[in-house]
């Protein structure tokens, strides 16, 4: 059987990707913080682990390695940067970069893209090994155009950078590194911020969409051609023939409508 390591799978994009796997009948490890109190199929390994921690990261993946022969995708989830978007009342997330809380910093570079370079780290030793396997780090527009707010564009500008380099590194070991662009993820930080009228959700993905599209994308027999690519979820699935749990087919964002 096919395995997964999901980062971040406690809630968020990182359930859904988890849960989608998990059904797609990957063996899935699903790594957060508080990870025993998330809503996941049963068959799902959790690891609690806090991925600011470096230790922690190599106690999970030496756990994986200590149960599992191969790993054939990764996909880096944990993500910080979408909590407390509204802080005393005020809209935070789109302040200027000198009024932006630097918690948001923390969340977005340090448990987002540094996390996620540890991790990779531990699983290229592993897939070069087995000179297979698929690397996915969720990214956004805001890495081509400002989105937002600067913290923002800076970590997703970083990861796209970060997967186009680490295809380069690992393209002759087959092991594919993409940047996975979502649309509208309906989170549960994403969802909360609708609720109070900031977010118009008429085109928005499940979490579970994006599990989807990473299990198709993980068959796909022209996956190296995609390696150090950013591909826009909602197109590949339009591609692939995945559509979302409401059998819905989310419209793609392009740098322009996102």
């Amino acid at each position: 059987m096919s395995t997964a390591f999901v980062m971040g799978a406690s809630r968020g994009v990182g359930r859904g990707v988890a849960t989608s796997l998990a059904e797609s009948g990957f063996d899935v490890y699903g790594t957060g913080r508080s990870i025993e109190a998330a809503d996941l199929p049963s068959s799902v390994v959790r690891i609690r682990c806090d991925h600011t921690d470096d230790q922690q990261t190599a106690a999970a993946f030496a756990r994986f390695k200590s149960e599992q022969n191969e790993l054939d995708i990764l996909v880096n989830c944990a993500w910080g940067g979408y909590e407390r978007m509204v802080e005393d009342g005020q809209f935070t997330w789109a302040a200027p970069f000198w009024s932006q809380p630097l918690h948001r910093w923390t969340s977005m570079i340090d448990a987002g893209v540094r996390a996620a370079f540890v991790a990779s780290s531990h699983a290229a030793q592993l897939m070069t090994r087995q000179r297979k396997g698929l690397i996915v780090h969720i990214s956004y527009w805001a890495a081509q155009k400002y989105l937002g707010n600067t913290i923002y564009g800076i970590a997703k500008a970083a990861t796209d950078k970060m997967a186009a380099d680490m295809a380069h590194e690992l393209r002759d070991y087959n092991v594919a590194v993409i940047s996975l662009y979502p649309g509208l993820v309906r989170t549960e930080s994403v969802m909360a911020a609708a609720q109070q009228g900031w977010l118009d959700i008429s085109n928005s993905e499940s979490p579970e969409f994006i599990g989807r599209v990473v299990a198709a994308l993980s068959r796909n027999p022209k996956l190296m051609a995609l390696s150090g690519e950013r591909v826009v979820a909602a197109k590949a699935a339009i591609e692939l023939g995945v559509r979302d749990i409401d059998d819905k087919q989310p419209v793609p964002l392009t740098a322009d409508s996102a």
